[in-house]
């Protein structure tokens, strides 16, 4: 029996031309579209370019299917496609138009277009693809349909939509989780950010770009909201989305493996509610970093790397083995106690800059190992 897919729809017009706005659930547009990749295909001797979407990345679908299994999933935002017009009939029902697709099947030709072929994702690629998956739960999802626009035509609205996004300064996305009345992994690191940026004893007062941009009327800002938050997030969670769903729908971050729990040491204090600690924590850490190299932390000059992204990755990445050396148990560690080992370090204060820890990944890199290098 030959499938149906009637979807009730609003026309729009604009300069482009029509396409037509309607609600489907996600399993009925992944059944009828393919996923038109960008490749190259040798046509006998010629190269020939096909497709216009880029290709999936694994791991951005498994984060998409995660966040789709949450209590507060969403996806305001529609999903573009394009549409056979052979497969598609527009209908009046009385009450409004009805867009019909099934399949197209033309005996004198011989061609034939399956169900599963009738659409084309123009935008969406990444959102529709976690429902091929039975395991993820379905939901509507608003949709353009655009009706027989031609390849060129389906490139150009790609490039625009994608071209015209301006993705979102992720500064901002951690300070909006201010906003949020449940507890996360999310929220409580920028709450920390927000602390060590406002307190007098913090190392990082008024050194923090709040909104990953430099803040009116101040100077010697060196770190983004961002950097700072993704540097703690490591000791508290290993799955932020995981956390930030339990906590809305049962209230509390379940348990860990010993194993897990030995990395992420600062997660019992979120799960006790003891935030003030690792806020302490942190001070102490860093507290003890300034007063070891005060001319290189306080510097804000060319080439300074030691309270710049590099030095902070590095000495973050340090900080849990360092705290092990230290502590086997969850506890204060005083800034003296770190400051014990530190002042063991042969280091100078110019000793922190960008020859001998290069711009980029490979620069924090090198400063870790010789961290590492420090421990007995």
């Amino acid at each position: 029996m030959a499938e149906f897919l009637r979807i009730n729809v609003l026309p729009v017009d604009q300069p482009l031309g029509r396409f037509y706005a309607g609600v489907v659930s996600a399993k009925s547009i992944v059944r009828i579209c393919k996923f038109d990749f960008r490749r190259i295909v040798d046509r006998g001797g010629y190269k020939d370019f096909l497709g216009i979407q880029r290709p999936l990345k694994d791991k951005r679908i498994k984060e998409i299917s995660k966040y789709i299994n949450t209590v507060d999933a969403c996806f305001p935002t529609s999903v573009v496609i394009s549409i056979d017009p052979r497969c598609a009939k527009i209908v009046d029902s009385g009450q409004g138009l009805l867009i019909e697709l099934s399949e197209h099947n033309d005996v004198e030709t011989g061609l034939i277009i399956p169900f599963g072929d009738i659409a084309t994702i123009i935008d969406g690629q990444h959102r529709l693809k976690p429902f091929d998956d039975e395991s993820v739960s379905d939901m509507d999802l608003v949709v353009t349909m655009f009706i027989a626009i031609d390849d060129a035509t389906e490139a150009q609205l790609f490039s625009k939509v994608n071209l015209a996004q301006t993705k979102v300064n992720r500064s901002l996305a951690y300070d909006l989780f201010s906003l949020e009345k449940s507890d996360s992994p999310e929220k409580l690191a920028h709450e920390i950010v927000v602390a060590l940026d406002s307190m007098d004893e913090s190392p990082f007062k008024g050194r923090i770009k709040r909104l990953g941009v430099a803040t009116e009327g101040r100077f010697g800002e060196t770190l983004s909201q961002s950097t700072m938050v993704q540097g703690i997030l490591p000791y508290l969670t290993k799955d932020p989305i995981k956390d930030r769903d339990n906590a809305k729908r049962y209230g509390f971050f379940p348990d860990l493996s010993q194993k897990d729990a030995n990395k992420l040491f600062l997660r019992q204090f979120m799960k006790d509610k003891e935030d003030e600690k690792i806020l302490a924590i942190l001070i102490n850490y860093f507290g003890a970093i300034a007063e070891r190299w005060p001319e290189a932390w306080y510097s804000t000059g060319r080439g300074k790397i030691l309270s710049r992204t590099n030095g902070f990755i590095a000495f973050m990445r340090f900080f849990r083995h360092l705290f092990g050396h230290i502590s086997q148990s969850p506890r204060v560690v005083k800034q003296s106690e770190f400051f014990a080992h530190f002042s063991k370090i042969d280091w100078e204060d110019d000793y922190f800059n960008t020859e001998n820890f290069k711009p980029g990944s490979s620069g924090s890199s090198q400063l870790y190992r010789d961290l590492m290098d420090t421990l007995p």
